[in-house]
């Protein structure tokens, strides 16, 4: 059995080390010529770093990232509203670790080509023909000079993110993604630790300013590579490129009050190493994933809005999973059948949760019954019983629960 995989970012190659941990024969191919570590934070939740440390990557992983201890969640005034404990400080059997998307990436494409070898992960190699056929797929690449490549597998797998060029083949009709209006920026920014040192905080809502901050990277002299992320809703989409230079005039006035005791946030965006602006867009879920011998897998699959940590967890949850079914079904066909069936509804469940009620909307709700002015006793705007009850949820949804995490360890 020979794979094609599309894509080399986070999905694929956590699928190619699947693949070779399985013994399957698969070649991965990506789009850039040079692989360059990019972006800035993200976040591994005990259900998805659990997978990635059966892959033998958890030591590696532990070295570069920082493990936060809590989520905290503020109002847009620094009033606390709610924390709770996570990873195994939460008492899950795994950790969660918060880490630059690029040390991440590094770690995983390091990885893939040692085990599947460097001639086995291919760079410069853009999709630009797929012929299914009932026996084999025939496939058109091309490198950045013209030339054209054309080579068959028995299956082929995109996962070549959100503008994917195997769903384009599937769907040709589909349009562009889907966009309500918030527009988001994302910064990293070298500074002392804040709170516990390994604090996620997210702090006020989307009508008046939202952010998320947490470290990514610990430093030898006590300091933390801070990561940050402003939402807004404002306006229309001009844009859907994820790696657009942002400007910090462009949304810094809705954070210029924002200098509590534990963190002066505008300073924070002001010294920022790096400032990424990002329309935040998703895609409608799919009715079917899988054609034959070709399917879909992580944000080419289900792009979501990146909440919760569960983008990148959900296509290593993917990867998983269609490596166990085509190790486990020796008809290709049907393995791909099955691995639809098995992640398609769970990862639709993500995305309409992400999109309506995600972990923040516990900030969302006090701010919308506050109507957004400060709070006397929280008790009298939302009990804490309704709290725990949005949070419990989502992690339900998400199947990152702490019962459903430690019972997948076991």
């Amino acid at each position: 059995m020979r794979i094609a995989i599309i894509g080399g970012g986070i999905g694929g190659l956590t699928l190619g080390l699947y693949f070779e941990r399985a013994g399957i024969d698969c070649t991965i191919h990506e789009l850039v010529p040079v692989v360059k570590p990019l972006g800035v934070g993200i976040n591994l939740q005990p259900h998805a770093f659990r997978l990635l440390a059966e892959l033998g990557l958890a030591d590696a992983l532990a070295a570069r990232g920082v493990e936060p201890r809590e989520f905290c969640f503020y109002n847009r005034h620094g009033q606390f509203i709610y924390a709770e404990p996570c990873g195994r400080h939460a008492g899950y059997a795994w950790p969660h670790f918060s880490i630059h998307r690029g040390d991440l990436h590094e770690v995983l494409y390091e990885a893939a080509s040692k085990r599947l070898g460097t001639a086995q992960v291919i760079t410069d190699r853009r999709l630009v023909g797929l012929d299914p056929g009932p026996d084999h797929v025939r496939l058109r690449l091309q490198s950045a000079d013209g030339r054209e490549h054309t080579a068959q597998f028995d299956a082929v797998i995109g996962c070549d993110g959100i503008h994917s060029a195997v769903r384009r083949h599937l769907y040709p009709d589909e349009g562009p993604p889907a966009f309500e209006g918030i527009h988001m920026w994302r910064g990293v920014t070298r500074a002392a630790p804040f709170l516990t040192g390994g604090s996620i905080v997210r702090c006020g809502s989307l009508n008046f300013g939202k952010v998320t901050i947490y470290p990514i990277r610990n430093h030898p002299d006590g300091s933390q590579l801070i990561n940050w992320v402003a939402e807004i809703r404002k306006g229309a989409l001009t844009h859907a490129d994820w790696s657009r230079p942002g400007r910090l005039e462009d949304f810094i006035g809705y954070y210029a009050d924002r200098r509590f005791d534990w963190l002066d946030v505008p300073a924070l965006m002001r010294s920022a190493d790096l400032i990424l602006e990002y329309p935040m867009v998703d895609r409608d879920p799919l009715p079917r994933w899988s054609f034959g011998r070709v399917t879909l897998l992580g944000d080419a699959a289900h792009p979501m809005y990146p909440r919760g940590g569960n983008g990148a967890a959900q296509a290593i949850l993917d990867a998983q999973c269609l490596a166990q079914q085509l190790a486990a079904d020796t008809d290709v066909v049907d393995a791909l059948r099955e691995y639809d069936a098995r992640r398609r509804p769970a990862t639709t469940e993500v995305v309409l949760t992400n999109r309506r009620q995600p972990p923040d909307a516990i900030i969302e709700e006090v701010e919308a019954r506050t109507a957004g002015a400060p709070f006397g006793k929280l008790d009298d705007v939302l009990p804490i019983t309704k709290i725990r009850e949005i949070s419990e949820r989502y992690q339900r949804v998400a199947g990152m629960d702490i019962a459903t995490v430690n019972r997948a360890s076991s």
